[in-house]
């Protein structure tokens, strides 16, 4: 078997190809949203690196899958091209992660203030996944204005931003106070 060349060239115009063949600027708002689930992807990897828990790092890995698949689904013309089986996200890939965020929100305090990103270096990554999280939805949402887009993605990633949230909270609490957000505070 011939090992498959890194560069291939093709992209030196500025220009890129999504799943099924049409070349789109490399600005096209396909390639804005699902390069930052890309980017989300790189920083849950990094967030990873430091979650001691077995059970969270094997859902961190879940998380990243799913993420591959979601950039998968964006870069398909699904005008044109219905998405392979891989590609798609299902009901209960959803309901894994609310599962998730039960677990772990039932052993927080209940907020009664705003949350600060912040605590410690764990939780830090985990409020940066849950910020890129809210940017690839609002530009996935641009790509729904003017192609289809599965309602699994957005279901999927309005959770996986709430996931990260509270593991940013047991993360904050386990290792050190969380930080408030205090009104009038200089």
């Amino acid at each position: 078997m011939k090992k498959s060349g890194i560069y291939t060239k093709s992209g030196d115009n500025g220009k890129t190809s999504l799943i099924g063949g049409t070349r789109v600027s490399k600005t096209h708002v396909r390639l804005e949203a699902y390069g930052t689930i890309d980017e989300l992807n790189s920083f849950v990897g990094w967030l990873r690196c430091v979650i001691n828990e077995e059970m969270h790092r094997e859902f961190l890995h879940f998380v990243q899958c799913k993420l591959f698949t979601v950039g998968a689904y964006l870069a398909t013309e699904t005008e044109n091209k219905s998405p392979k089986e891989s590609a798609l996200l299902l009901e209960n890939d959803i309901a894994r992660i609310e599962t998730e965020i039960d677990k772990i929100d039932s052993q927080l305090s209940p907020l009664r203030k705003f949350v600060l990103p912040g605590g410690n270096e764990t939780a830090s990554r985990a409020h940066i996944c849950r910020t890129i999280t809210r940017r690839a939805e609002r530009l996935v949402y641009r790509v729904a204005e003017e192609y289809l887009v599965a309602d699994e993605v957005f279901a999927f990633l309005n959770r996986l931003s709430d996931y990260f949230f509270v593991l940013a909270r047991w993360e904050s609490n386990k290792n050190s106070e969380e930080l408030y957000w205090e009104e009038g505070q200089l």
